[in-house]
C-alpha cells in the first residue's frame, strides 16, 4: 500500500459540511502547489456526475460532490475518486455503481453482505488516486458512530483503519449540541475506532469565536482530542452546487420574489441531479420554487420544470398522486412554459415502456402527454459528456446519464444538436420542451436566451466563474481559521 500523505474528514452526522470542507481544503492545498486529489469511499446520492474511467475511452458515474472537489483541485475527475456510489431507487433499495459502472441493485441488508468484496475495490481505487497525488483529502459518509453499520464498514472507520489514514472529526455547531455530538461520538466508538481520530474541528460557527473557547476546552477534556480550529459560517458555500436532498428542505421554504421570473420545480420523491437548477438559483431576477409533496404548483409560475428522477415511472405516478398533473395541465392551458430534464423529459411524453424492468417493477405507464414522444427503457445506460449546440448556435457543455431512448414527431424540433444530430424535443407550439442533457443551465449564453424567452432581460454572469470564486473564498476562510499546517503534518504521518 502506498504511503501518500492523506487525511480523512468524518462527521458527527450527515450534512455537517464535510463535502464543502474537503472542497475548500483541496483548493487551499492545490494553491500551495501540491497535487491534491479528493476521495470518498462510498457516497449515497442521486446527484451524479460523469467522470473518466482510466485506461479506457469510457465514462462512468461518481457523486457530484467529488466532481466539485476535483474541480477544486483543478484536475479532471475520475471514477476512482468515488469508487462506490449508491443511487437510491426506493425507501429500501439502491442501484450500486462500482468504479463508475452499474454493478446491480440491492436492499439494505443484502448490501451489508456485499461490503467485504467492495472494500477491496475501494482500496484499489484509493491506490489509483494516491499514485497521482502529493496529498489525498478523504471524505467520510454520515457518522462513524452508527455502530449498527460498523460491521463491514467501507465508508468511515472501516476504510480509515484498512488504509491507515488519520481522521479529523467534524461537528456542526449551527444545528446545536456540538459538544454532545463530539463527546458522544468519542464515548460510543470502540477503542480501535477512536485510535485513528487525531483531533476535531467545529464547523458553521456564527459570531465571536472566542465565546466558544470554553467549549473547545471541554471537548478536549472529555476526549483528549485537540482542536484544529473553528470554521465560520461559509457564505461561499451557498454558491456551490448542493450535494444532496437535505438542501431541498431549505429551498422548498423560499417564497417567490415580486417581479422575478418564477420557476416551479415539483420535488419528486426520487429527484436526481437537482444541481441542474443551481445556475437558475443564482441568476438575478429568477426565483426557483421547489414545491413539496402535498402542495400546489404556484399559479404565477412562468416555467414549470420537471427535474430528473432515479425511478421515472414511480415518480410519474407520485406526481399524479400529488395532483401536479392537473396543476401542470392548467399551467399549460394558461400559456405557461414547461421543460423536462432527463426523467422529466420522459414523463412529458405520451407513454413510457420498461419491458425489462430497468426502471422498477412497473413495466408501462401513460405519460403526461405534453410532448408527442414515447420512451422505451432498454439497452445500455448512457453515460457521457456532451458538447452540443442549440439550434440558434449557442454552445452547450453538458452530460448525459440515463436509461432508455425517446422518439416521436416532436423530436423534429430538437432542443440541441450533438454533432449535427437532434437531441430533445419541442412541442409544435413551442411551449413544452424536453432533453436528456444535464448541466444545460451552466451554458451561459443558452441560459440567457432561454430566460429572455420568459421575459427576463438580465443575462446574468458567468456561472462557472461564480463557482470558482466561491471555492477561492472558502479556501481563504479555511486558511484563516484552521491549523492547516498541522493538518498537513498529520497527513504526512500516514
Amino acid at each position: 500500500m502506498s504511503r501518500t500523505p492523506a487525511l480523512m474528514l468524518q462527521g458527527t452526522g450527515s450534512d455537517v459540511g464535510k463535502s464543502v470542507l474537503v472542497a475548500g481544503l483541496c483548493r487551499l492545498f492545490a494553491d500551495q502547489g501540491l497535487r491534491v486529489r479528493p476521495f470518498k469511499p462510498q457516497n449515497m446520492s442521486n446527484n451524479a456526475a460523469v467522470a473518466a474511467i482510466p485506461g479506457s475511452d469510457e465514462w462512468g458515474e461518481i457523486g457530484r460532490a467529488q466532481w466539485l472537489q476535483a474541480l477544486a483541485c483543478r484536475v479532471p475527475p475520475t471514477v476512482h475518486m468515488n469508487p462506490v456510489l449508491l443511487k437510491p431507487q426506493s425507501e429500501t433499495g439502491s442501484q450500486i455503481v462500482v468504479q463508475g459502472r452499474v454493478a446491480g441493485a440491492a436492499r439494505g441488508r443484502d448490501y451489508q453482505r456485499l461490503k467485504p468484496a467492495l472494500l477491496a475495490r475501494v482500496l484499489e481505487s484509493f491506490e489509483h488516486v494516491c499514485a497521482d497525488a502529493d496529498l489525498v483529502i478523504v471524505e467520510g459518509a454520515g457518522s462513524p458512530a452508527e455502530i449498527n453499520l460498523r460491521a463491514g464498514d467501507i465508508a468511515n472507520m472501516g476504510f480509515a483503519t484498512a488504509a491507515r489514514v488519520p481522521v479529523l472529526l467534524v461537528g456542526d455547531i449551527d444545528r446545536g449540541g456540538v459538544i454532545a455530538s463530539l463527546v458522544g461520538t468519542h464515548a460510543i466508538l470502540p477503542p480501535e475506532d477512536r485510535a485513528p481520530i487525531a483531533g476535531f474541528l467545529v464547523n458553521k460557527f456564527r459570531g465571536d469565536v472566542s465565546l466558544f473557547d470554553e467549549g473547545l476546552a471541554a471537548v478536549t477534556r472529555f476526549t483528549g482530542w485537540p482542536s484544529f480550529g473553528v470554521v465560520p459560517w461559509l457564505a461561499g458555500a451557498a454558491r456551490l452546487p448542493a450535494e444532496d436532498s437535505v438542501a431541498l428542505e431549505r429551498l422548498s421554504r423560499q417564497p417567490a420574489r415580486a417581479g422575478d421570473v418564477v420557476v416551479a420545480v415539483p420535488r419528486l420523491e426520487r429527484i436526481a441531479n437537482f444541481d441542474d437548477l443551481d445556475p437558475l438559483l443564482h441568476h438575478p431576477g429568477v426565483t426557483v420554487v421547489f414545491v413539496a409533496p402535498g402542495e400546489r404548483l404556484p399559479e404565477r409560475a412562468d416555467l414549470v420544470l420537471i427535474p430528473g428522477s432515479k425511478s421515472t415511472i414511480a415518480d410519474l405516478l407520485a406526481l399524479r398522486r400529488n395532483g401536479w398533473d392537473r396543476d401542470l395541465a392548467a399551467h399549460h392551458a394558461r400559456g405557461g412554459r414547461v421543460l423536462g430534464l432527463c426523467g422529466g423529459y420522459q414523463m412529458l411524453g405520451r407513454r413510457i415502456r420498461d419491458p425489462e424492468g430497468a426502471d422498477g417493477e412497473i413495466r408501462e405507464a401513460e405519460g403526461l402527454g405534453l410532448l408527442d414522444v414515447e420512451t422505451v427503457m432498454a439497452g445500455e445506460k448512457t453515460v457521457r459528456p456532451v458538447a452540443a449546440r442549440s439550434p440558434e448556435g449557442d454552445p452547450i457543455e453538458a452530460y448525459e446519464i440515463h436509461m432508455g431512448a425517446t422518439d416521436g414527431p416532436d423530436r423534429a424540433r430538437p432542443l440541441a444538436l450533438i454533432d449535427g444530430r437532434p437531441e430533445g424535443a419541442t412541442s409544435a407550439d413551442g411551449s413544452v420542451a424536453g432533453t436528456y442533457l444535464h448541466g444545460l443551465f451552466t451554458a451561459d449564453r443558452w441560459r440567457a436566451h432561454f430566460l429572455a424567452n420568459l421575459g427576463l432581460t438580465d443575462a446574468g454572469s458567468r456561472y462557472g466563474d461564480g463557482v470558482e470564486a466561491a471555492l477561492d473564498e472558502i479556501a481563504a476562510d479555511l486558511a484563516r481559521t484552521l491549523d492547516t499546517p498541522a493538518m498537513l503534518r498529520l497527513a504526512r504521518t500516514r
